[in-house]
């Protein structure tokens, strides 16, 4: 089951992104007193007792004109809209109600999906409780009094959030078949690639960057194996500004990835890889999903016997921090190693799924061990006792040891590649907990 995604709706500078680093626990996003100003982070993974959720902030207003503030609400209640379970609206008790906030709360309220009114810098609640009342206008339930940076109310705002989220029983009957997520810069060719291997025009192509409308879900059939395809969207509508752009397909992709099994990070082969396709592959890598790197449009590429080696090349040292994910040269529009993706995909599900025996393991971690001796410091060496796999997606193992000060990152990329020259794990990553055990010191 995916973790829901909460989106975050509001007007510029009534609090989104204290709100989301409160939530977020860390912080994250810029915050300045400026209107217009969060520029880094758009998703964190955040919890609340015992549930996990991806949180969006929507971000992105400009404050130009009355007009121009509008019309970006509505496209940022479009994204909340389109990819959140919960939409928390933001609003400003002491600016009062706007007209910009019944226009938004109109569209949320038309949605169907679960709105939270919440209305922010409440920081008495006796003294701004009858400015509160005031937002029972906007007509989306009951408002929610907090101050996201005094961190009150905050507790109750949850508890209402967590109302909202999908029971977990809701996929279970479609778990058993492959989510395949389709990630990349708009107009790399994603639905070009659904719609080969699909051998119908299902998904909307253009030219036009970022002509897809929506995540879309696609059931293919392969040697008698059922793939689900999230072929994931551009834009909504064509917007001049970049960085928005860039923003809708960051949040199109988180939530496409937190919902697969196995990412499909498409590259343009005429472009070669760049920074936003590392930030895109970078969420696969996040969260512990098997990652495939298709490089599309090979056909448009002239070549001679070094191009493959070269861009290869090119590929690791962009996306140095995943040197585990596959590579595959394809074209949609001739078809070209499209079925070799299949194989790749089985190979990267069984990799995600594969398990270890505790036995097996321990032996690999005796030879690592043997050939380079643990980290000492201060003249206290590390001990390591033993190493247990303890679940899939992504494989992860805990390695206990008598001080975990002294287990230096260095040290479990070591063992990490130990690991992977004996099982190999292709196309997934690796997790690594590293535990005390009781009283060894």
């Amino acid at each position: 089951m995916s973790k829901p995604i909460v989106a975050i709706v509001g007007r510029p500078n009534v609090g989104k992104s204290t709100l989301f680093n409160v939530l977020a626990g860390d912080n994250i996003s810029i915050v300045k007193d400026t209107p217009g100003v969060t520029r880094d982070r758009i998703y964190a993974d955040a919890s609340w007792l015992d549930y996990n959720f991806t949180l969006i902030d929507t971000g992105g207003i400009e404050p130009d004109s009355k007009d121009v503030i509008l019309s970006q609400m509505r496209d940022q209640a479009q994204i909340a809209i389109d990819t959140a379970d919960v939409i928390i609206f933001i609003t400003d008790v002491r600016q009062g109600l706007v007209d910009a906030d019944s226009k938004v709360a109109d569209m949320l309220r038309r949605s169907g999906k679960p709105v939270l009114l919440v209305v922010n810098k409440v920081d008495s609640f006796e003294k701004f409780m009858p400015d509160v009342y005031e937002f029972y206008n906007l007509g989306i339930g009951d408002p929610i009094p907090v101050s996201a940076s005094g961190k009150l109310g905050i507790g109750d705002m949850l508890e209402e959030i967590i109302k909202h989220f999908p029971e977990d029983n809701e996929e279970e009957e479609e778990s058993d078949i492959p989510h395949i997520a389709i990630v990349g810069k708009p107009n790399v060719g994603k639905s070009s690639i659904v719609n080969k291997l699909l051998g119908q025009n299902r998904v909307i192509v253009s030219n036009v960057a970022g002509t897809t409308r929506d995540a879309i879900d696609t059931k293919i059939l392969w040697n008698d194996r059922e793939y689900i395809f999230i072929d994931t969207a551009g834009l909504r509508r064509k917007n001049k500004i970049k960085e928005e752009l860039e923003r809708y397909s960051i949040i199109r992709t988180v939530t496409a990835v937190e919902r697969a099994d196995v990412v499909v990070v498409v590259i343009d082969a005429v472009e070669g890889v760049t920074e936003q396709d590392a930030k895109i592959a970078g969420i696969a890598h996040e969260r512990g999903k098997g990652v495939i790197i298709a490089v599309n449009k090979w056909d448009a590429i002239e070549k001679d016997d070094k191009t493959i080696y070269k861009f290869t090349n090119k590929v690791r040292e962009v996306l140095s921090y995943m040197p585990y994910a596959e590579i595959l040269f394809i074209s949609a529009q001739t078809g070209q190693r499209l079925p070799k993706l299949f194989d790749t995909i089985d190979m990267v599900l069984e990799n995600q799924t594969m398990r270890i025996q505790t036995g097996v393991l321990n032996e690999i971690l005796t030879e690592a061990i043997a050939l380079q001796q643990p980290p000492s410091d201060k003249g206290k060496r590390l001990k390591i006792f033993y190493m247990t796999q303890v679940s899939v997606k992504p494989p992860t193992f805990v390695i206990f040891v008598n001080d975990k000060e002294l287990m230096h990152f260095s040290y479990t990329r070591y063992l990490e590649n130990k690991v992977r020259e004996a099982f190999g794990f292709r196309g997934t990553s690796l997790k690594f907990i590293i535990r005390e055990r009781n009283g060894e010191k």
